[in-house]
């Protein structure tokens, strides 16, 4: 099983590879990716990053208020989408 991670207070300049990075140092990581404005293309701040199941916990403990390049992240299980 895959499970999703929300990770916030990212760096603008941030990456999907410099997130899988970082991660994957902690456990598997299938996928990651960075939301952008749909308008100017750049960072809103946030990303999600797949990771197998039974790593999930451990990334979200270890990594939650974890230093990435100067900022503090935000790491939690992603919540499904609201239906707009």
């Amino acid at each position: 099983m895959v499970r999703t991670l929300y990770v916030g207070n990212l760096p603008w300049a941030t990456k999907p590879e410099d997130l899988e990075e970082f991660f994957k140092e902690h456990g598997e990581v299938v996928g990651s990716r960075i939301i952008t404005d749909r308008e100017t293309g750049r960072s809103r701040g946030f990303g999600f990053v797949e990771v197998t199941d039974e790593d999930a916990d451990k990334m979200i403990e270890t990594l939650n208020g974890a230093d990435f390049q100067g900022r503090a992240l935000t790491v939690n299980e992603a919540k499904p989408r609201a239906n707009e």
